[in-house]
């Protein structure tokens, strides 16, 4: 099916489902995909199989430089964004001038749309990293994926690109406490011959179960909305979602839905 790229380092405003106006920060290739995860379902597409030569990232001076740019011209339109959104084409946190480009936008936040949010969607696999944990525990919205709590089923789901430990990323998760806003992507389907879907009623219980270790400050779940590179993946309904939501409500925790 359709996927597509980011194709600038920042890109919108655009109106999110879940964050308001964003403004888009792609710290990835506006060429290709580089991520720690290939899920099935990333808008993205899947992660390149060989690379002819090495992932070029924007340098740090040209993140800022170009931020700088668009909100000054955001401001003198009186268009400031409700928050500035770190997403893009892979997972933001691999850059290795993370830490110090979240120190940037900042600043330029502070100068130019103070009242602006800052967000990172994360698959939470570099949160082992000190610097990524404290850059993460500056931000407004340290939006986190665990798409499921059984490790088969993020193996399925999520794909990771070498080691990764269900269990230990749970618990880093829990560092954040509060300051984590969990993401959960509901879906069911078959891909390579082998049914998926993490609404089944052991899936939830291992998820709630893990909530409660977390016990993150919101969760937010959501559906498929655009085309997806594996075939075969289903939507789940809103009323669906609205009961695994109160669900989340009824172990303690503010969800919020987008279906």
């Amino acid at each position: 099916m359709a996927t597509f790229l980011f194709d600038e380092i920042i890109f919108g405003p655009v109106k999110s489902r879940r964050l308001g106006v964003s403004l888009g920060v792609n710290l990835l290739p506006t060429d290709s995909k580089v991520c720690s995860f290939d899920c099935i379902y990333c808008e993205c597409g899947w992660n390149p199989k060989k690379r002819e030569k090495k992932a070029e990232l924007p340098a740090r001076e040209t993140v800022a430089g170009n931020l700088r740019n668009k909100l000054k011209a955001m401001q003198e339109n009186g268009q400031l964004p409700d928050v500035i959104t770190f997403a893009g084409n892979g997972e933001p946190t691999l850059h290795p001038q993370f830490a110090e480009i979240i120190d940037d936008t900042i600043a330029l936040r502070d100068e130019f749309a103070p009242d602006c949010r800052i967000a990172v969607l994360s698959n939470a696999t570099m949160i082992h990293r000190e610097r990524i944990f404290q850059a993460l525990l500056k931000i407004e919205d340290n939006i986190l994926k665990l798409d499921s709590a059984i490790e088969d089923t993020v193996q399925l789901l999520d794909c990771p690109v070498g080691r990764f430990n269900l269990q230990e990323t749970i618990e880093q998760l829990k560092r954040f406490g509060k300051r984590a806003i969990i993401q959960t992507l509901f879906v069911r389907g078959i891909h390579k011959e082998q049914v998926i879907d993490n609404t089944t009623e052991e899936e939830l219980a291992a998820w709630l179960e893990a909530l409660k270790t977390i016990q993150p400050g919101q969760v937010m779940i959501y559906t498929i909305e655009r085309d997806t590179p594996a075939e075969g993946l289903q939507k789940i309904g809103l009323e669906e979602l609205n009961a695994i939501a109160a669900r989340v409500r009824l172990a303690g925790f503010a969800v919020q839905v987008s279906g």
